[in-house]
C-alpha cells in the first residue's frame, strides 16, 4: 500500500506522467488566490458527498490543500471508503510553491 503523503516533487513526477488526478480540498476563495493547473476543487465539506460519484476508488489520487492537514484527514476518510490509492500532498499549495513552481501564489 502507499505511503499516506507524497511529496511535491513526487506528485510532480507523477502528475506530468499522467499517473495520477490532483483533488484540491481547500475552499473556492483559496482556490482562487491559487491552484495548480489540471487540480479538481472539491472542498472538504463536499468530499462525503461527491466522492464516489465523482471520484475511481481505483485511481491514483493526490489530494491537497494549503498546508497538508485538511488534505490529510481527507485522504485517510478516503482511505477507509477503499480509495487505497490516495496520497496527501505533504507540505499542501505552500510547499508546492516553494519547491516545485513558485508562480503559485503563496498565501
Amino acid at each position: 500500500m502507499l505511503e499516506y503523503e507524497v511529496s511535491p516533487v513526487e506528485a510532480q513526477t507523477l502528475l506530468g506522467e499522467g499517473k495520477a488526478r490532483l483533488i484540491d480540498v481547500r475552499e473556492p476563495w483559496e482556490f482562487a488566490t491559487a491552484h495548480i493547473d489540471g487540480s479538481i476543487l472539491i472542498p472538504m465539506g463536499d468530499v462525503p458527498a461527491r466522492a464516489h460519484q465523482e471520484l475511481d476508488p481505483d485511481e491514483r489520487l493526490i489530494v491537497l490543500c494549503h498546508h497538508g492537514m485538511r488534505s490529510m484527514n481527507v485522504t485517510v476518510w478516503l482511505r477507509n471508503q477503499g480509495f487505497e490509492q490516495v496520497q496527501s500532498l505533504r507540505g499542501g499549495i505552500d510547499a508546492w510553491s516553494a519547491e516545485v513552481d513558485p508562480s503559485v501564489q503563496r498565501y
